[in-house]
């Protein structure tokens, strides 16, 4: 695998897939620089050794959200917004393009000069990225003559700018510092985890991590399954589980996983017992019950202290732990002690030698939250590219610049 840190960018521009899709509040002021920051490594080396970087990257999905009269709402969804924040970052003040493939931006990236940055427009604001259209690529490849790909949150895509423009830079192209920690971290628990191996499921729905879970069934010593994903499980068990969030149709699949788990030797893990609501609000009611015999009228926001005692006495015992997914609605405060505690075992395992890798997402956002992030052994960017990884799908991304 070729990184920056196999090549000298004296005198090249270097065309820079980043992912700046950093969170925003309602004034536009960034939430968590955390992506940014991860670039900055990748960035300085390419400064450092003399060159320019021509930064694009992608925020939201702008053509998903449109304004009442239909057109793009270029105000929400502008990368303007990150402009100022990565200037701080770097020292230094970077330029911006108010378009990526305008005139005026290829006259702003012809006009570089050494160590200097240039920040385009948000790539999403032309349906050719998402839709992975050659002749856009080909257009973008124009604002440099060095690509790298830092992006691993939009590995997993088969857009213009991660998995079609390498094509135009043959010899002249690698992965950035994160790009390259991200996979040679998920490799380390794919194919060569430490044992016991356990992976900790969670998030809403059982549809969303099928494929994960099917593909660590032969891999991983023990599975543990929290969140809303779980009543599915209770209920294909003939559970009462109220009016927890529940997929009908995956009842099959979620007794079939449970077979398949005894048949190959791995420990599937459910939650004993529920924090329980009379209501999805901060302000609800609430109890702890048994998954088997939860009340009508009454729904699983997080999982209970029996789960949580059992949970963790596992994740520390491990060699090696893989979360993704939170065990309860974390965001609201009643309903966040059985993610609090996921990490915090985590972060205790981590400190007697166990290895951990945080799975991007609401997992990594719940690590930040309660202040554990750098107590783990890694914490992804890329919670949909991390998933497929683990899917055993090809990233797009990775497969364009290794070929």
């Amino acid at each position: 695998m070729k990184t920056v840190a196999d090549f000298n960018f004296t005198g090249k521009k270097v065309l820079l897939r980043v992912d700046f899709n950093v969170p925003l509040d309602k004034q536009y002021n960034i939430t968590d620089d955390s992506r940014i920051r991860a670039a900055l490594p990748t960035i300085n080396k390419i400064l450092k050794d003399g060159g320019s970087v021509v930064l694009m990257s992608h925020l939201g999905r702008p053509l998903k959200k449109l304004k009442e009269d239909g057109s793009v709402d270029k105000e929400k969804f502008s990368l303007n917004h990150t402009l100022s924040r990565i200037s701080e970052l770097l020292g230094q003040n970077v330029m911006f393009s108010d378009d990526c493939i305008s005139e005026e931006a290829f006259q702003k990236s012809a006009g570089l000069k050494a160590s200097e940055v240039l920040l385009l427009e948000n790539l999403r604001f032309y349906k050719e990225e998402e839709k992975g259209n050659k002749e856009f690529a080909q257009k973008l490849s124009g604002h440099g003559n060095f690509y790298v790909n830092d992006a691993f949150g939009t590995a997993h895509r088969a857009h213009a700018s991660t998995a079609l423009i390498a094509e135009f830079f043959p010899g002249n192209k690698c992965f950035g510092y994160l790009m390259a920690a991200e996979i040679e971290n998920a490799e380390k628990v794919m194919f060569n985890a430490r044992k016991p191996f356990t992976a900790v499921m969670g998030g809403a729905k059982v549809s969303d991590k099928i494929l994960i879970i099917q593909n660590l069934l032969d891999k991983a010593d023990n599975i543990i399954i929290g969140g809303g994903m779980a009543y599915t499980f209770f209920k294909a068990m003939n559970g009462a589980i109220g009016s927890s969030l529940v997929e009908e149709d995956r009842l099959d699949l979620a007794r079939e996983l449970m077979q398949k788990a005894k048949e190959k030797n791995c420990k599937l893990i459910l939650p004993k017992d529920s924090v329980i609501a009379d209501k999805f609000d901060k302000d609800a009611n609430t109890g702890i019950s048994d998954n088997m015999s939860i009340a009508d009228g009454w729904m699983g926001l997080d999982i209970g202290p029996q789960a949580i005692k059992e949970f963790s006495e596992v994740i520390k015992s491990s060699g090696t732990v893989l979360w993704n997914g939170p065990m309860g609605v974390f965001e609201m405060q009643k309903f966040e002690q059985g993610t609090k505690a996921v990490a915090e075992a985590i972060a205790e395992a981590t400190s007697t030698g166990s290895y951990s890798l945080i799975g991007g997402g609401d997992s990594a956002a719940a690590v930040n939250q309660f202040g554990y992030a750098d107590k783990v052994s890694y914490v992804s960017t890329g919670g949909g590219a991390l998933l497929e990884f683990f899917e055993g799908k090809i990233l797009p991304g990775v497969e364009a610049v290794n070929n």
